[in-house]
C-alpha cells in the first residue's frame, strides 16, 4: 500500500472516529444528566445525604468511567458497520443510546422504589414472580411512563441538534476508545464504594446500568475467587487464635458437606418454668422488621412501642441477624437450619435435597404443624418446601374464607390478607385444646412495598404522634415523612401484633405456649445506614413460662433459632432427634455482653452471597467491616484477617456447590428413622 492509499485509510478511519465521537458524546451528556437527575430525584423524594455536592461528583465520575467501559466495543461495532452503511451505524448507535438511556431510568426507577441497586437478582425470579412484585409495589406508575416519553423526546432532540456542532479532530477522537481499552486493565468498580457512611449514599453514586451490567457479567460468567494460598495471612489459623468461635467437627465431607455431631447446648432451660407437657411453639416472622426502628436503641428512632413491651417481658437478642436479604431465605434457615445451595434453598423447588427440619422433627415427635400467610405460598417456593416438610396445615390467601379484608389493591394486584386478618385467622382456626402440641409459623405482609393498609389515615396520625413523642425535630420530621408509608405500616403492623397477644391471653392453650418473634429481613425501603444493616433484625422468645428475662447483647443469627429450641426440648420433654445433624447453626448464644462466636455466610440476594459474618468482622465482597455493640461498622484494612475470613468463606462455598451439583445434605438412613412414615 502506498503513502497516499495509507493516508486516505487513515483520514477515512479519523472521519468514522470523529462521527463516533460526536454521537457518543452526546450520549456522555445524556448519561451525567441522569447521574445529576438521580441525585436530585431520590433527594426530593427521599433524602438529601450529607456531602451532597461529593455525591454528585463521585456520582458523575461513576457515570464517566460507565461511558468509557464499553466504549471500546462500541467504537469497533461502529466502524465495522460504518464502512458498510454509514446511516445504518448511526441509525444503530441512535437505538442503542435510546435503549441504554432507558434502562438507565428504569434501574433509577427501580432505585428509589426499593434503596437497593438492581443486581443479578433479577434472574434469581420466575415471571410470575417479577409480576406479583412489580404489580403490587406499583413501579410502573403514569409518571414512569411520561418520563420514557420525556427521554425519548429529548434524545431525539439532543441527537439531532448536538452531534453537528461537536467539532472534534480524529486524533482527540481516538483517544476515547484508547483510554477505553486501558481501563480493561484496571479495577475502578471499588473506586469510592465507601466513600461515605451511610449505606443508602454509596449506592446512590453507583451508576445503576453498570452495577447491572457488572453484576450480570458475573452471573454468566463467574470468576473464581483468587486467593494467595501461600501467604502466611491465609495458612494462619485464625480459629485457634480465637478460641471463642464454635467450630464444627465433619463425619463424611465428600458425601454428606455438612454433616456433624449435633452437640448443640440446651442454653434456654434456665429461663424456663418446666410445664407438665410439651409447650406449643408460634413462631412470628414479621415482614421487613429490622432493628433500625424496632425496639429501644434503634437508631432510626422505636417505632414498635408493643414489640418493645414485649421484649421487656422476654429473651431478647439486640444484634440478632436474619440469614437473608430477602423472604426467600427466612423458612430454609430458621425452620431448617440449612445451607443456600446456588440462588437459595427454596430455588431448587423439587429438587431440594432430603432434609430434616425443626418442623419435620417436631412431627415425628407428635406436634401438629401448620403455616400462616396472607399472600400465595407458592411465592419463592415456600409452599414446595412446606409440603416436603409434610407440614399438616398450609394456610395461605387462598384458604381465607369470605370475611377477612386484604391490602388494598394497587395495579390489579396486592400482596394479600393484612396482617391483623392473618393472626385473626391464624385464632379462629387453632384449637385452644389441641390433641397434640403445636407448631405454627405466621409469617406477615403488610410492611412490604407498596406500604398500603386500610385506615391508613390513623396510622399516619399515628406516624406523625409518634414522632412528636421521639422528640423529633421539624427538620427530622420533614425528611421522615418521605417514608410515611413505611412508619405507618410499621405501627400498624404493631398494633395488629399488640390485639393478636391481647386476645391470645384469654385462650386456656396462652400458658403453655412459646412465642419467637424475628425479621425475616430488613426493610430496604427506609435508607439503611451500613452494610449489615440489612440484615440487622430482632430475636424476642416470648412465654407464660418464663421465670426470668434477659437482654442479650452477643450475636446469633435464623441459622442458631432451630438446634437450641430442639435442645431445650430434648432435655425437658425426651423429645427425640438425631445425634448427627447437617445445621449450619451452633446454637444461641446467650452471652449478655457483645461478642460473637458464630461463623456464618449470609445471602444478600438469590444471586449474590457476598456476606460473612465471624466473630468481630463483618466480609462484604472484598471490603472487611469491624462490628460494634451496636451492629454499627466501620470499614478497616487488615490483611490478615481478610485473607482468613476468605478462607473460611471460601471453605463453605465449596461445601455449598456440592449440595448445589447433587450431594445429599442428611444422610438417607436418618431421614427416614426420623420420619413421621416410619411411625
Amino acid at each position: 500500500m502506498d503513502k497516499d492509499s495509507r493516508n486516505k485509510k487513515l483520514k477515512q478511519l479519523y472521519n468514522v472516529t470523529k462521527e463516533f465521537a460526536r454521537i457518543f458524546l452526546v450520549w456522555l451528556g445524556v448519561l451525567l444528566i441522569l447521574s445529576v437527575f438521580e441525585v436530585l430525584f431520590n433527594g426530593f423524594t427521599h433524602e438529601f445525604p450529607e456531602h451532597i455536592f461529593n455525591i454528585i461528583a463521585l456520582s458523575l465520575f461513576k457515570g464517566l468511567v460507565f461511558w468509557l467501559k464499553w466504549l471500546w466495543l462500541e467504537y469497533l461495532l461502529f466502524v465495522i458497520i460504518y464502512f458498510v452503511s454509514k446511516k445504518a451505524a448511526v441509525v444503530i448507535s441512535y437505538v442503542l443510546i435510546f435503549l441504554l438511556a432507558l434502562t438507565q431510568l428504569l434501574l433509577i426507577n427501580y432505585f428509589n422504589a426499593s434503596l437497593l441497586p438492581l443486581g443479578s437478582d433479577l434472574y434469581g425470579y420466575s415471571i410470575a414472580d417479577i409480576e406479583q412484585t412489580v404489580g403490587a409495589s406499583g413501579s410502573l406508575s403514569i409518571w414512569i411512563i411520561l418520563g420514557f416519553l420525556l427521554l425519548l423526546a429529548g434524545l431525539i432532540f439532543a441527537l439531532k441538534f448536538f452531534p453537528k456542532r461537536i467539532n472534534i479532530s480524529g486524533k482527540i477522537a481516538l483517544i476515547f476508545p484508547v483510554i477505553s481499552l486501558l481501563l480493561l486493565l484496571v479495577n475502578v468498580n471499588s473506586i469510592g464504594s465507601t466513600a461515605f457512611q451511610s449505606d443508602f449514599a454509596n449506592n446512590l453514586v453507583l451508576n445503576k446500568s453498570d452495577y447491572f451490567f457488572s453484576a450480570s457479567y458475573n452471573y454468566f460468567f463467574p470468576q473464581p475467587e483468587e486467593l494467595d494460598i501461600y501467604s502466611d495471612s491465609y495458612i494462619a489459623d485464625y480459629e485457634s487464635s480465637n478460641s471463642s468461635l464454635v467450630n464444627f467437627e465433619y463425619i463424611n465431607e465428600s458425601e454428606y458437606p455438612f454433616l456433624h455431631q449435633e452437640q448443640t447446648a440446651d442454653v434456654l432451660t434456665p429461663f424456663m418454668n418446666p410445664s407438665k407437657t410439651p409447650p406449643n411453639i408460634v413462631f412470628i416472622l414479621v415482614e421487613g422488621l429490622g432493628r433500625a426502628f424496632t425496639n429501644e436503641g434503634a437508631y432510626l428512632g422505636n417505632f414498635t412501642p408493643f414489640i418493645d413491651s414485649l421484649a421487656n417481658k422476654s429473651l431478647y437478642w439486640k444484634n440478632f441477624l436474619s440469614e437473608g436479604g430477602r423472604t426467600f431465605a427466612v423458612l430454609p434457615s430458621l425452620m431448617g437450619s440449612l445451607p443456600f445451595a446456588k440462588n437459595g434453598f427454596l430455588e431448587l423447588n423439587d429438587k431440594m435435597p432430603g432434609h430434616l427440619s425443626l418442623y419435620s422433627l417436631l412431627k415425628y415427635n407428635n406436634y401438629r404443624t401448620s403455616f400462616y400467610y396472607g399472600g400465595d405460598s407458592k411465592f419463592d417456593n415456600m409452599k414446595t418446601f412446606l409440603q416436603k416438610n409434610a407440614v399438616d396445615e398450609i394456610k395461605d390467601g387462598a384458604s381465607f374464607p369470605n370475611g377477612y379484608t386484604k391490602l388494598p389493591v394497587q395495579n390489579g394486584f396486592t400482596w394479600g390478607y393484612s396482617d391483623d386478618q392473618l393472626f385473626d385467622y391464624f385464632l379462629n382456626t387453632r384449637s385452644q385444646l389441641p390433641q397434640n402440641p403445636e407448631l405454627s409459623v405466621v409469617l406477615t405482609v403488610a410492611t412490604h412495598n407498596p406500604f398500603l393498609i386500610d385506615n391508613q389515615e390513623k396510622y399516619l396520625k399515628l406516624f406523625e404522634n409518634r414522632m412528636s413523642q421521639l422528640n423529633f425535630s421539624e427538620e427530622q420530621k420533614a425528611t421522615y415523612r418521605n417514608y410515611k408509608l413505611q412508619y405507618s405500616s410499621i405501627l400498624y403492623t404493631d398494633e395488629a401484633l399488640r390485639n393478636f397477644f391481647f386476645k391470645y391471653q384469654k385462650r386456656s392453650d396462652y400458658t403453655n405456649t412459646i412465642f419467637v418473634i424475628t425479621g425475616d429481613h430488613r426493610m430496604p425501603e427506609i435508607p439503611m445506614n451500613n452494610k449489615i444493616d440489612r440484615y440487622h433484625v430482632p430475636l424476642i422468645i416470648f412465654s407464660p413460662m418464663l421465670k426470668r428475662t434477659a437482654q442479650m447483647e452477643s450475636v446469633s443469627t435464623h441459622f442458631d433459632i432451630t438446634p437450641s429450641i430442639l435442645a431445650y426440648l430434648k432435655t425437658n420433654y425426651k423429645l427425640k432427634i438425631p445425634s448427627q445433624s447437617s445445621w449450619m447453626g451452633t446454637g444461641l448464644d446467650t452471652a449478655r455482653n457483645f461478642r460473637n462466636i458464630h461463623q456464618y455466610p449470609i445471602i444478600q440476594t438469590k444471586t449474590d452471597m457476598i456476606d460473612f459474618v465471624m466473630g468481630e468482622y463483618h466480609l462484604n465482597g472484598n471490603t472487611l467491616f469491624k462490628l460494634d455493640n451496636n451492629m454499627q461498622e466501620v470499614a478497616i484494612e487488615d490483611e490478615e484477617v481478610l485473607n482468613q475470613i476468605k478462607n473460611k468463606f471460601e471453605n463453605f462455598k465449596k461445601r455449598n456447590n456440592k449440595i448445589t451439583n447433587g450431594a445429599k445434605i442428611w444422610p438417607d438412613s436418618l431421614i427416614r428413622n426420623y420420619s413421621i412414615l416410619k411411625k
